[in-house]
C-alpha cells in the first residue's frame, strides 16, 4: 500500500495516515493479520516525525483496527474489524452531518450525493463486495 500525505492540507497528518490506513483496510490492500511497519521504519520512509506514526497508530488501535505486539510489532487486527455499535453510528452521524449540511447550502442534490457516496464506496471497497453487488 502507498500512503500519500498531502503536506498543504488543513487536515492534520495523523489523522490522513489514520485514514489512509483504515481505507487500505477497508479496500482489502491490508490484510488482516498483515504487518504494518513499525512507528521508525513509516516515519522514516514516508518523511514524518515518529510521534506523529505514533498517534495514528494509537488512534487506530482504539478503534481496534490494529494490533501493537510488543514482539510481532504492529498488525491489521487478525480477528477481522470492529462490528458496528451505537458509539460507530454516532461518530459517523458527527462527521456526516456537516458534509451534508455544506453540500445543501452548496445546491448539492440529494440524487447527487448518493451518486458520490456510491462512487466513493464503490472505489474503497474491495474486489469480492464488487462481485457480490453486481449480482444485486
Amino acid at each position: 500500500m502507498i500512503i500519500e500525505l498531502d503536506m498543504q492540507s488543513d487536515i492534520p497528518i495523523y489523522t490522513q495516515l489514520t485514514n489512509q490506513i483504515i481505507e487500505g483496510i477497508a479496500s482489502g490492500s491490508l490484510k488482516p493479520g498483515e504487518a504494518l511497519p513499525s512507528v521508525r521504519s513509516l516515519a522514516s520512509d514516508i518523511g514524518i516525525n515518529l510521534h506523529t506514526v505514533n498517534k495514528a497508530y494509537q488512534l487506530l488501535k482504539q478503534e481496534d483496527y490494529i494490533h501493537i505486539h510488543r514482539q510481532k510489532g504492529v498488525v491489521v487486527n487478525p480477528n477481522g474489524m470492529p462490528e458496528v455499535n451505537q458509539e460507530f453510528s454516532d461518530k459517523q452521524n458527527a462527521q456526516i452531518r456537516p458534509l451534508i449540511a455544506e453540500a445543501i447550502l452548496r445546491g448539492v442534490s440529494l440524487t447527487e450525493m448518493k451518486e458520490m457516496l456510491e462512487r466513493i464506496y464503490r472505489e474503497i471497497e474491495p474486489p469480492t463486495n464488487k462481485a457480490d453487488h453486481k449480482k444485486e
